[in-house]
């Protein structure tokens, strides 16, 4: 049975290990993190503390922008974009990982608490009842403390979170 999670487009560049799952996965990705690696692209800012990690996850964000870039992929990225969260055709990248793009709206339900991409992610966990993957400690205590029943996994704990059955419908809190 296939995975999913709701994840940022930048965590599948800056770890690996996601690319390569021991079983299938399908990350359903906010739209506006995709945006986000253009500004990361760009920034002088450094995306990782150490020069080589950052040149390394630089040119993965470069690679994602141009797999999303390509004529094919793009075409189904903008089906999702043609209304509130519509969801794009999967994405395959390899044989256990597909990206599903959502038109993610963050409508400030949480903006007291969240910046707009957390308010996304967590609007989206919601709606699609499948469990978040982070590694922003502060985003996961945020959560935790203002009650939000979305289930949060650390990106230290993805083999754990493969291996855990999540009910779907009932019983979807943290």
């Amino acid at each position: 049975m296939e995975r999913r999670f709701v994840i940022e487009a930048v965590m599948i560049a800056t770890y690996g290990q996601l690319l390569l799952p021991k079983r299938p996965v399908e990350y359903r990705i906010p739209y506006s993190t995709i945006m986000e690696l253009y500004d990361m692209k760009d920034s002088p800012e450094p995306i990782m503390p150490e020069p080589d990690d950052d040149r390394h996850v630089k040119a993965k964000v470069a690679e994602m922008i141009q797999f999303f870039e390509d004529p094919f992929n793009k075409k189904k990225l903008e089906r999702a974009l043609l209304a509130p969260w519509r969801e794009s055709p999967p994405l395959p990248i390899n044989e256990h990982v597909t990206f599903v793009i959502v038109n993610a709206v963050e409508n400030m339900q949480y903006g007291e608490v969240f910046d707009p991409i957390e308010t996304e992610l967590i609007l989206t966990s919601l709606r699609l009842q499948c469990p978040i993957l982070t590694d922003q400690i502060e985003f996961q205590d945020k959560a935790i403390q203002s009650s939000v029943p979305v289930l949060l996994y650390d990106i230290d704990d993805y083999e754990f979170a493969l291996e855990e059955d999540v009910p779907s419908s009932d019983g979807y809190s943290q």
